[in-house]
């Protein structure tokens, strides 16, 4: 499954950046992952922008804190159900700092929290990254996963 991460703002931050470089080399090597980034202009207009990009998309997975919580085998077990499925493209929606509108919580087979705290959208990215190569080589018995 090819996975997309729709994005407000692009990181600016310093560790975010090479945090993002480390991940989209990892995997690179699973299938890599493309990240299409907006600049910010308000909830509305960021609502709007990720769910015209996303619109394609077989899989929408809406970060957001108010989300569900899951581990990293269950999030795993939904790719794995998703890719029997035959979901081509999952696309990943991260919100800016006004988060999301309801309609795009709405649009979303899954919202999903990386956990209860609000991070500011380069954090989760990097951290959205990581669970996504954590997720890849538990399903492929690699070492990475403990």
């Amino acid at each position: 499954m090819k996975w997309t991460v729709f994005t407000i703002g692009k990181p600016a931050l310093a560790f975010a950046r090479e945090g993002v470089a480390e991940y989209t080399k990892r995997l690179s090597r699973h299938g890599g992952i493309e990240i299409v980034a907006f600049k910010e202009s308000g909830r509305e207009e960021n609502s709007r922008r990720l769910l015209e990009a996303s619109a394609d998309c077989d899989v929408r997975i809406v970060l957001d804190e108010r989300g569900k919580l899951p581990t990293t085998e269950e999030f795993a077990e939904k790719v794995a159900t998703w890719e029997m499925d035959r979901a081509k493209r999952a696309g990943v929606l991260i919100g800016g700092a006004d988060g999301h509108g309801s309609e795009v919580r709405k649009a979303a087979d899954l919202v999903m929290a990386l956990i209860r705290l609000t991070l500011q959208h380069e954090l989760a990215l990097v951290v959205f990254l990581e669970q996504l190569y954590r997720v890849g080589t538990l399903r492929r018995g690699e070492p990475y996963h403990r």
